[in-house]
Parts: structure tokens; sequence; C-alpha cells
């Protein structure tokens, strides 16, 4: 028997570097949360502006995911305002944007394992980041403006 120890197949956290890929890992769990954050207040402030309107049940969970002032404009709702709100605008706005920010990061990450060159894999990126703000500025547009 040789007394030849192997190597540790972990490596210390003096050595690790904080690279662009655990950076990327890192966004993509703090995205998610972040959703859940953003779908988490919205449903219980839906439920709590429901329930003082007197709304079904489908018309709190359309509001909760898609905050958006039309969709309470042909309930019973006695009046719009409190729906159109800076609050409902914000949530609606983060919502948009950690879940856009998040879906655009999976698409790179899997576009990735079908591009072979580097060259191409940058313009993937590109191509998407480019995708991410006209998607965003669309978006931010009907939140801010419907």
């Amino acid at each position: 028997m040789s007394s030849v120890q192997a190597k540790p197949r972990i490596v210390p956290l003096n050595k690790r570097g904080m690279s662009f890929e655990t950076f990327m890992w890192v966004f993509t769990r703090l995205t998610a949360l972040g959703m859940y954050f953003f779908i988490f207040v919205a449903v219980v402030g839906a439920i709590m502006m429901g329930a003082a309107n007197d709304m079904t049940f489908v018309e709190v969970v359309r509001w909760a995911l898609i905050s958006n002032p039309g969709h309470v404009e042909y309930t019973n709702v006695p009046d719009i305002a409190p729906w159109a709100s800076v609050f409902w605008r914000v949530l609606a706005s983060g919502m948009f944007l950690t879940g856009l920010a998040h879906g655009i990061h999976g698409v790179i990450v899997i576009l990735d394992d079908y591009v072979a060159s580097a060259t191409g894999r940058n313009w993937v990126r590109y191509g998407n980041m480019a995708m991410f703000f006209v998607v965003m500025a669309a978006g931010l547009y009907i939140i801010w403006t419907a």
C-alpha cells in the first residue's frame, strides 16, 4: 500500500475567485428569490384589495399576476384609482424586470450549449441583451402608461 494521498476535490475558499460565471449563478438564484418575493407581495395585496372590493378569486389572481388597471375596469370595483397607484406600478415593474432578466439569462445559458464558436456565443449574448433592452422598454412603457 502506498501512502500517496489523493488531491482534495474542493477548492478552498481563499483560492476561489468571483468569476463572471459565479456572479451569474448567484444572479440567477437572486432573481428567482426576487420573483417569489414580488409574487407573494402581489398576491397578498390583491387579496386585501379584492376582499375590500368584493372581487372573485379569478379576478384577484389575474390582478396579482398581471397588475393592469384594465383588469378591474369591468368588475364590480367602484373605484379604480387605488389599483392604478404607484405601488402597483413599481411592484409590476419589479416583477417584470426580475422575470425578464432571469429568463434572458436562461436563454443565454441554453443557447451557449448549442453554439460552438466563441464568436457565435458572443453574438448570441449581444443579441439577447439587445432583446432584453427592447422588451424592457416596451414592458415598462406599457406598465406605466396603461
